[in-house]
């Protein structure tokens, strides 16, 4: 399942630098998540990186693109080539 950024983003930045995939890009008001590019970080990380990093907790499981482990491990293959 991908990530979402909800409106509770308050624009701090420090999300971006944290994704692996460069999913996450400001968007017009807030920071948005590329869901053809989220893997919630698996094949890099064991927890999705910009949610550690988040201060104010913006940042759920997306209930619009639903993907289990095994799926989101084979997005991290096709976008990494590895």
């Amino acid at each position: 399942m991908a990530l979402i950024i909800t409106d509770e983003c308050i624009n701090c930045d420090v999300c971006e630098p944290e994704c692996p995939n460069e999913a996450i890009a400001p968007g017009d008001e807030i920071y948005e998540i590329d869901p053809s590019k989220c893997t919630e970080c698996v094949g890099h990380y064991d927890t999705p990186q910009c949610v550690e990093v988040c201060p104010v907790d913006c940042i759920p499981k997306d209930p619009d693109h639903v993907e289990n482990e095994d799926q989101l491990m084979d997005k991290y293959h096709k976008l990494t080539g590895k």
